[in-house]
């Protein structure tokens, strides 16, 4: 059975799409389509079932995909370690947060530019870095969602803490009582956030004080960065990841408004298209994060 054939059957099966799967390759969708129009003559089965938007495999399709697919990621592992070893250079391109890949992800790859391994860096949404790695576009990608589907893979990188702070002189004008009362410190004091649904802010009041925060941000900033230094300034109350706001509570230049029992935290995930961890490059990038964020 050629090689080839199954390569391109694979990449369908995980894309979940021919066009998708095309992009993946470096192929027309009229080659991949003919392509599996090829290995499903060979093998007298239908293996994919066409949709309106996309395919979905039969019984035979999932079988082969579960056979085929180890084998032909084991044979790409051998030949990209014989790629890696001649080659100086080897590039991944990253995507994520901004906040979180500069300042989490970024330090802990550094180490590896001087083992041949180049970094490329891009910045966006959860929505906007699945969308790019599934293109082809990126080969890791750092998100606050778990994919579905199996074109991408996802492993739980690390937990994000989240922290209600604000600037020590709106600290002092509210009481144990009214810091009890979520709905009071939004009546009195603005807010700072990353967009004008305040994602932030109502996922910490739905976990702390399970309610729905009533109030318009003030200070609208799409860079948690620039919400750290608005509120230190004094522009309100803002939700913040710790890792990101330790210093400040640690200067003095915020304060903690709240320290729940159960803090509120969100996960991140670290997100490859399946079967490219194959990739040494790849798979050393991946390994290095997975590292360092058991000290994160």
């Amino acid at each position: 059975m050629d090689l080839a054939l199954l390569r391109t059957f694979v990449t369908v099966h995980r894309a979940g799409s021919f066009t998708r799967a095309a992009a993946l390759l470096g192929l027309s969708q009229p080659a991949v389509t003919g392509q599996i129009r090829t290995l499903e003559r060979q093998l007298g089965r239908p293996l994919f079932l066409r949709q309106a938007r996309g395919v979905t495999p039969t019984t035979i399709g999932d079988e082969l995909a579960h056979r085929a697919a180890p084998h032909l990621d084991a044979l790409l592992e051998i030949a990209e370690a014989e790629l890696d070893g001649e080659s100086a250079v080897r590039t991944v391109h990253l995507t994520g947060p901004p906040e979180f890949t500069a300042l989490r992800a970024l330090p802990a790859l550094t180490p590896l530019t001087g083992q041949g391994l180049a970094l490329r860096t891009s910045f966006g949404t959860a929505e906007e870095s699945l969308d790019g790695l599934a293109a082809g576009r990126h080969d890791i990608a750092i998100t606050t969602a778990r994919p579905r589907g199996g074109l991408l893979s996802a492993t739980a990188l690390c937990d994000e803490e989240h922290v209600l702070v604000a600037a020590p002189r709106w600290a002092a004008h509210l009481g144990p009582e009214e810091l009890r009362e979520g709905h009071v410190v939004l009546e009195q004091l603005p807010v700072v956030e990353v967009h004008e649904t305040l994602p932030l802010v109502s996922r910490y009041w739905h976990s702390v004080f399970e309610s729905r925060p009533a109030a318009s941000g003030a200070v609208i900033a799409p860079d948690l960065r620039a919400v750290l230094e608005a509120t230190a300034a004094g522009a309100g109350l803002a939700v913040l990841p710790r890792y990101l706001c330790e210093e400040a509570l640690a200067r003095g230049r915020l304060v903690a408004l709240l320290e729940p029992a159960v803090p509120p935290l969100r996960t991140y995930f670290l997100v490859v298209r399946t079967g490219t961890l194959a990739h040494p490059h790849v798979a050393r990038a991946h390994e290095c994060l997975l590292r360092a964020a058991a000290g994160w």
